[in-house]
């Protein structure tokens, strides 16, 4: 910080007073098109947010009984983390899954892994959300088969899957196939949802691990905009109609500590994505909604003085709700040093429900509106937003610019910014490089036993022992040739892991027809 001069994250310089309103052109009513104030009129007044906690970690059995822990203390939906072989299409007995099974989140190999994820659960009666990219088809049709085995009403199970590929290649490198047959699978997964699963959400396209690789907040909604545009023309040239499975799409968002920035944030790219979708040809204002789920900045937590994160949390949290979050989950203060305890989940889920129910933010619509500086801050950040989308466009977009570097090169050049920032102290962060403590007191954090592996390769072999082998080869053969040939493969996908094919195995036959990007 230079003299008297004040910079958002962003770089967008702060003055010391704002006494004039700039000039807008797009303050409406909220509910109404650009859904800069919100996309419903009553927002919470009329349902509060969605309050999910992310967990899975371990076994599905462990995991499940996490989740009906949550449900008990009041979550009203479900976020399911996976562990790194499952999302990169790696079965648990796999050589490269060793060390992993288990680690980051839930090891699922096959039907069965979701069957005990899922136990005790009705699936008609609760949302699930699911952190994944590359498998994301696999582990819908795990879900919509567990679906079908508990007799429910396939157009009634709601729930989303992130299903973002671009931000893979862009930021966080859980990818397998090459963009172009990426993109394929997930026009597949538009079209076949648009059929069979109506309420689900097909996909949340992912500000959130951009930010989390380092992105300012102007960058995290210029690139996920971005990636929304390619996803939306890669369904438009399929022939799919804008105004279906528009309605379906879903963003994810971070929220981190500038608090004035992150709601400005929120607004603007609720106005810029109904500008983009009405320009792509979008009619029904549904589809020209951006919906989000927001979860609180990983990054901004701090393995130094963890009890700090509480108050972190609790500013992200109103950072998302006074932006106009349609969910929220809310990070552990223990999760710098290890996955959640069941303590720090519960103050977590605390967090959202004393900001709902005894802060006062969710009881009128978009409370910041009209704040000289809110208003300001939104333009400018749209603005310099709409600079890098048009500078994406001129590249040919999202695809192009990932495949030319041009996005990576621009995440990695703020990382670098803001940690240098800290380290000369020009931003503080408190209990990092300012305001430390020399002794700290030790808080108990989760642990997962590497034997895990073990025990997912004994219910592998189980399984493997039950099956019908040429069965199975003649279900990955039909999945093969519906890719070879061009035809949707979620029927296929389904029909596999219905007769207990595994992840794996499905990822591997995907992976001889599309090949593998390095």
């Amino acid at each position: 910080m230079s003299g008297t001069q004040r910079f958002t994250d962003s770089g967008i310089e702060i003055k010391e007073l704002y006494n004039q309103h700039p000039d807008l052109g797009y303050l409406s009513s909220p509910g109404q098109y650009p859904y800069t104030r919100g996309v419903q009129p009553d927002m919470y007044r009329g349902k509060l947010w969605t309050m999910r906690q992310y967990a899975g970690f371990s076994t599905a059995e462990e995991s499940n009984e996490r989740y009906h822990y949550l449900l008990k203390q009041g979550v009203n939906g479900l976020s399911v983390a996976f562990d790194l072989p499952t999302q990169i299409g790696y079965d648990s007995d796999h050589e490269l899954s060793e060390g992993e099974v288990g680690k980051v989140g839930v090891a699922i190999d096959s039907i069965e892994d979701m069957q005990r994820l899922f136990k005790g659960i009705k699936l008609e009666e609760v949302s699930t959300s699911m952190t994944i990219n590359a498998t994301g088809y696999i582990l819908l049709a795990f879900y919509v088969a567990l679906a079908k085995q508990q007799g429910a009403d396939l157009k009634k199970i709601s729930g989303t899957i992130q299903n973002d590929i671009l931000k893979e290649y862009a930021a966080r490198g859980t990818y397998i196939y090459p963009p172009k047959p990426s993109m394929r699978i997930i026009t597949d997964i538009f079209q076949w949802c648009s059929q069979e699963v109506p309420k689900w959400n097909t996909i949340s396209i992912s500000g959130y691990h951009i930010r989390e690789a380092g992105s300012t907040a102007v960058q995290e909604i210029a690139f996920t905009l971005s990636n929304g545009k390619a996803y939306v023309q890669a369904a438009l040239e399929k022939g799919l109609d804008i105004n279906v499975f528009g309605k379906r799409l879903s963003f994810f968002f971070n929220a981190h500590n500038n608090l004035f920035e992150e709601v400005a944030k929120f607004r603007a790219a609720r106005m810029m994505w109904a500008q983009i979708m009405k320009e792509l040809g979008a009619t029904d204002p549904k589809a020209m909604m951006l919906r989000f789920h927001t979860q609180t900045g990983g990054s901004t937590l701090t393995a130094q003085q963890p009890l700090n994160n509480i108050s972190r949390v609790t500013i992200q949290t109103l950072a998302a709700v006074l932006g106009g979050t349609q969910s929220l989950h809310t990070n552990g203060y223990d999760e710098a040093l290890s996955l959640p305890t069941e303590e720090a989940a519960r103050i977590a889920l605390r967090t959202q429900q004393i900001v709902a129910f005894e802060s006062g933010a969710p009881d009128t619509v978009d409370p910041l509106a009209g704040s000289y500086f809110i208003e300001q801050l939104t333009s400018e950040i749209a603005q310099k937003a709409w600079d890098l989308i048009h500078k994406i466009d001129a590249m040919g977009g999202s695809v192009s610019a990932i495949e030319q570097g041009f996005i990576q090169n621009e995440i990695a050049r703020s990382a670098y910014e803001y940690q240098r920032q800290i380290e000369s102290k020009e931003k503080i962060i408190v209990g990092v490089n300012s305001f430390q403590v020399n002794d700290e007191s030790p808080i108990p954090i989760l642990k997962v036993d590497d034997s895990i592996r073990t025990v997912q390769i004994q219910k592998l072999e189980a399984l493997r022992s039950q099956r019908d082998p040429a069965k199975i080869d003649q279900l990955l053969q039909i999945l093969n040739d519906k890719a070879v040939s061009g035809e949707n493969i979620m029927p296929a996908v389904l029909e596999a892991v219905e007769h207990k094919c595994t992840l794996g195995e499905i990822a591997d036959e995907l992976r001889t027809v599309f090949g593998e990007y390095r």
